[in-house]
């Protein structure tokens, strides 16, 4: 549904993507991940006919963003970081002016308008001066425009931001519910969001595709053993001694002393559960065990990991003044 080919886009001197390729499937969500300035806004810019490439290629819903732009916009929806807004139109009116700019029928309309809203959880607004909305609001209204279509493909651009818990829990089951009649890219920077609703992630760094695929297949790629944390009074030494000799564990990391108990992580082989030997060490010993829990390897680490630059080629790639915020 997306196909993105040695996407490269130079600002004068100043080069904002380089080789950028990547594909997602119809049907799926794609998390595309970054460090403010990584080139993330660039690229999204670019799928929806904002802006032209340098160089490289890219079709969205089959057809190429550069050639063929309004078979393409007419297949999309688009929500910018900052939401332009008619502020001196009111919601209802300004919805029904997108679905017109966008081709939907008259008569189809006011139907679609209502649908739109209510998915959305503005219709109690709809009579509402945009301009005198919350932050919230707007960007719902914003989401609201960007699905009024129907479109095929949902480009949006931390489609969460300025929401309180409630809404971002609310827009975040909306999304979810795309997956399958649409196929959506969404930038943010809230990592467990992307975690609940994304099947895969595509991480960007330096204007330079860094990591990509499906989350768990990325999680296991770059941290590939298992981890325990167990938290034990007794000598330091003595304890990770004995747990280095338990078989199967690759390493134990110190990690923090608290009340004369220290916290270690066990790194064993993956599929290695070693809880078992941990409890059984430490009770032989007599050491009292305070805690014991496996620990998952998470995206926000996996993100840390590769944005520190400890998997990336190390190609210099200069940020774009413009994309601090991306």
């Amino acid at each position: 549904m997306i196909e993105v080919q040695n996407l490269t886009k130079h600002y004068g001197p100043v080069t904002a993507i380089r080789d950028v390729s990547f594909s997602v499937a119809p049907g799926d969500i794609v998390g595309f991940l970054g460090p403010n300035g990584a080139g993330k806004s660039t690229a999204m810019r670019i799928l929806a006919c904002f802006m032209p490439a340098s160089s490289g290629s890219a079709r969205v819903a089959g057809y190429d963003v550069f050639r063929q732009s309004m078979e393409v916009r007419r297949r999309i929806g688009y929500l910018p970081e900052n939401v332009p807004l008619y502020s001196d139109m009111r919601v209802a009116p300004y919805l029904d002016f997108v679905a017109e700019v966008k081709g939907i029928p008259r008569s189809a309309r006011k139907r679609r308008v209502a649908e739109v809203m209510e998915r959305c959880l503005v219709t109690d607004m709809q009579n509402r001066l945009i301009g005198k909305l919350s932050k919230g609001y707007r960007q719902r209204v914003g989401l609201a425009q960007a699905i009024i279509n129907d479109p095929s493909v949902l480009i949006l651009d931390e489609p969460t931001i300025g929401l309180d818990p409630k809404q971002i829990t609310e827009i975040r089951s909306l999304i979810k519910a795309l997956a399958g009649q649409h196929t959506v890219i969404l930038s943010t920077h809230i990592l467990p969001e992307v975690s609940m609703v994304c099947s895969g992630v595509i991480i960007i760094n330096k204007g330079a595709i860094v990591a990509q695929g499906p989350i768990d297949t990325l999680v296991e790629q770059f941290f590939p053993t298992a981890r325990v944390q167990v938290q034990i009074a007794a000598p330091p030494g003595t304890v990770r001694a004995a747990m280095r000799a338990i078989p199967g564990v690759l390493q134990v990391h110190d990690q923090a002393v608290e009340d004369g108990a220290s916290t270690y992580v066990v790194e064993s082989e993956r599929g290695r559960d070693v809880r078992s030997e941990i409890f059984q060490l430490a009770a032989s010993q007599r050491w009292d065990l305070i805690e014991l829990r496996r620990v998952g390897m998470t995206l926000e680490e996996v993100f840390m990991r590769v944005v520190a630059g400890e998997e990336t080629d190390g190609a210099p790639a200069a940020e774009n003044p413009e994309e601090a915020p991306a």
